[in-house]
Formats: C-alpha cells, sequence, structure tokens
C-alpha cells in the first residue's frame, strides 16, 4: 500500500509552514514537484527550496509535467479535460517512482481546501483504482490569511459574512447583498467592473515571497495603479498570482 499526502506549505515563504506540515515532510519518501513550465519556475523552485530545509530522511524528487488547458473549450469543459491529463500524469508518476509501503508527497501552494484542484484529482485517482493509496491533506496557511494579515484587517465584519470567489465570476456580476468580498485566481482585472460602486479594495500579489506587493484604498483611486503594477510585475517576473478584498464601503 502507498501512501500519498497533501501537504499546503503557505502562500510564499518557507517560514510559513506549519509544523504539522514540516513533520509530515520528515517523513516522506518521494517529493512529486508538478512544473507548471518555463513561466512559473519560480513556483517549483520554491517547492524544491521547502523539500531541500525541511525533509530530513532520504528522499527522491520526481518531476511531474503539468498538462497545458485547451484554452479553445469552454470553461467547464476545459478544466475536466485538464483534470483528466493532470489525473493521469499522477497515476503514471505514482506507479514508476513510488514503491509499495512507500510515503509520497505533493506539496500545494497555499492550503489544498482553498481553491486548488490536488483533492479533486486524488479522488479520481483512487477511483481509477489503478493505483492503490491511502491519503490525507495537511492545511497550510492560504494567500487569502496573509492578505488579511498584511493590510491588517479581518476579512468579515461584525455579525456579517464574507464571500470568496473567483475573478471570473466577479466580471459575470457578484450577487447582490455582497459587501465583503475575497477574489482569487482574477488574471482579467475584473475588479476593474467595479468602479463607482463604492468599494476600498485590499489588494495583494507574490504573498509571502521577495517580491511581494501590497495595495490597498478605495478602488476608484487606486485601480489603475493595481492595473499598472500587476502588467509590470508579470511581465518582470513572467507570472502573477494575487488576491484581493472588495469591500463596501458604509453608507
Amino acid at each position: 500500500m502507498r501512501r500519498l499526502l497533501l501537504i499546503g506549505i503557505g502562500a510564499g515563504a518557507p517560514e510559513l509552514l506549519t509544523l504539522e506540515a514540516i513533520e509530515a515532510m520528515r517523513g516522506v519518501d518521494v517529493f512529486l514537484v508538478i512544473d507548471k513550465g518555463d513561466a512559473k519556475v519560480d513556483l517549483a523552485a520554491f517547492r524544491r527550496d521547502v523539500v531541500a530545509r525541511y525533509a530530513s530522511q532520504p528522499h527522491r524528487v520526481v518531476e511531474v509535467l503539468d498538462p497545458p488547458r485547451d484554452e479553445g473549450a469552454s470553461y467547464e469543459e476545459g478544466v475536466a479535460a485538464w483534470h483528466a491529463q493532470r489525473v493521469s500524469a499522477l497515476e503514471q508518476a505514482m506507479a514508476a517512482s513510488v514503491g509499495d509501503g512507500e510515503c509520497a508527497a505533493i506539496l500545494v501552494w497555499g492550503d489544498p481546501s482553498l481553491y486548488d484542484s490536488t483533492i479533486r484529482l486524488v479522488e479520481q485517482l483512487v477511483a481509477h483504482g489503478a493505483v492503490e493509496l491511502e491519503w490525507s491533506v495537511v492545511p497550510g496557511i492560504s494567500s487569502v490569511a496573509l492578505l488579511a494579515a498584511r493590510h491588517r484587517i479581518t476579512l468579515n465584519r461584525v455579525g456579517r459574512s464574507v464571500h470568496v470567489t473567483t475573478g471570473r465570476l466577479v466580471r459575470e456580476g457578484l450577487p447582490a447583498g455582497l459587501d465583503d468580498v475575497v477574489v482569487l485566481l482574477d488574471g482579467d482585472t475584473a475588479f476593474t467592473t467595479l468602479v463607482g460602486q463604492g468599494y476600498d479594495i485590499y489588494w495583494g500579489a507574490y504573498l509571502g515571497t521577495s517580491d511581494e506587493l501590497l495595495v490597498s484604498g478605495p478602488l476608484d483611486d487606486v485601480a489603475e495603479s493595481i492595473v499598472r503594477t500587476r502588467r509590470e510585475a508579470r511581465q518582470r517576473l513572467g507570472w502573477m498570482f494575487d488576491t484581493y478584498l472588495l469591500r463596501r464601503r458604509e453608507a
């Protein structure tokens, strides 16, 4: 029986790993590192740095190539096909590189439960039945938690809720009555569609890394600055991951 751990490694700094995550890494035989290509080489390098710092027993590092998503298909069809390819790649890596009785680990950026597909991929892998394994999840400090800490804010106001969503759904239109909205996976600056609607924004990119960027203020005043900062940072680093809170001002 093989074992597989999904270990949340936080939002970008080795110091953000929990003690539980570090202890779990000490028992790993094979680290499966997802290679997302040259554009995100920093992400793979960070995972390798974390392994070098915290793994204590003899281990192997196996790179798993992340297949590209078909941008020509509809969103749902494209994601489903992409996930199927990713499951196949993980299945092959587990079968070829992880021996019976060994423990493998996938280091997951942020927290595995929040806008990350690794848990769903492993559920599909187990359902296929080609590789028999036991698996578990170790939580991590998410970019959302780090965003709130960096800006010294709470995500919800007293007695009120907070809505977590994606940039794509923001662009399609927010449901009525939402005053505090956390947004992830916004590759198209959807916050610009809400200029003039009374929001403040608390924005952060590359949270926890040496490239960390923070901007906050009335959305009407800082939206153009964030768009420009995002564009320049993406050109410089080759990738972008940002998170933000939109907060409607009190009347």
